[in-house]
């Protein structure tokens, strides 16, 4: 078994990937968008006898000017056939052979819940925090089956903005929207004073894909000549992430929201994505946005937390 940083083949590592449906974090264009952005980023393969086993990427910080901080955040991505045991002694090779200076805490968040992690996996490892909550959609299945999924009244508003001669809905890779869409949320986020990605990480992300039109898509819904609400979606392999959203108060009061992920999902269907991934769930602080999510009749999971 040999672990191997840096000057990866990158064709291989989307590949793989791909296969294995792997979160955005640990997707390529993740990694180069926040080294763009002056994060330092660290990728390993692990093979044996040819065959890769895994793939994991670290986001590093350095803190207190000599302790070196590696985030490997839902990840690493796995060969589902690799037994517990040996997913235990490439969880310390990791460890052991990350190239960061200083004294180094590494961390590592499994894409997977508590329940599906085996003990064998985590032995010797601290679970430090708790699990992230996301929902997913298998967008493998008909549109009939997704629809009939939809919580009444989920469905009930999907319905009412569809049946909407006013609204127009369009889905697609536009430069023009997106750029639209993030000073939409520059704004939101200074009115209700929250944090994320900066968002240029978006820019960035589109930037390093070889087809930006590959690496995104935008929903947006429109009433007259005023856009009324918009949504962002990150494309990664076979997987699309839910990246934000933005409506004024005639998008809320016309479920816009609604109409405008459900054409994503048809329209991402076509692109042949097969899981939708929409994002965090957290019905304490955000109750509104977690039950819209929770309406689409996904699969919500909450996956094991962070181990040191």
């Amino acid at each position: 078994m040999e672990v191997k940083w840096e000057l990866l083949p990158q064709a291989d590592w989307e590949e793989f990937h791909s296969a294995q449906h792997g979160a955005l974090q640990q997707s390529w264009l993740y990694g180069e968008a926040l080294k763009a952005l002056g994060v330092r980023v660290h990728r390993a393969m692990v093979w044996e006898d040819g065959r890769l086993l895994a793939l994991a990427q670290f986001m590093c910080k350095r803190w207190l000017g000599y302790l070196s901080v590696a985030s490997c955040t839902r990840g690493p991505v796995w060969d589902p056939q690799v037994p517990p045991a040996q997913r235990s002694a490439i969880y310390k090779q990791l460890r052991q052979s990350l190239p960061a200076p200083w004294l180094k805490v590494v961390l590592f968040s499994p894409d997977r819940c508590a329940d599906q992690v085996d003990p064998v996996e985590v032995q010797g490892l601290s679970r430090v925090m708790t699990g992230y909550a996301t929902v997913l959609l298998d967008l493998k299945q008909s549109l009939p089956t997704l629809k009939a999924a939809l919580e009444g009244k989920w469905r009930n508003r999907l319905i009412k903005a569809l049946s909407n001669e006013k609204i127009r809905v369009q889905v697609q890779a536009s430069l023009k929207r997106c750029e639209w869409l993030l000073d939409k949320e520059r704004d939101q986020r200074e009115a209700k004073k929250f944090q994320g990605l900066p968002t240029h990480f978006v820019q960035a992300y589109i930037a390093a894909a070889a087809d930006p039109r590959q690496a995104f898509v935008v929903a947006y819904a429109e009433v007259g000549k005023n856009t009324v609400a918009g949504m962002l979606f990150l494309i990664h392999g076979r997987v699309a992430s839910y990246h934000m959203g933005w409506a004024d108060e005639q998008g809320r009061q016309l479920s816009a929201h609604n109409a405008l992920l459900w054409a994503s999902v048809v329209h991402l269907q076509g692109l042949g994505i097969e899981v939708l991934d929409l994002g965090g769930v957290n019905t304490h602080d955000l109750p509104g946005i977690s039950r819209f999510k929770l309406g689409t009749g996904g699969q919500a999971i909450t996956l094991a937390g962070t181990y040191f």
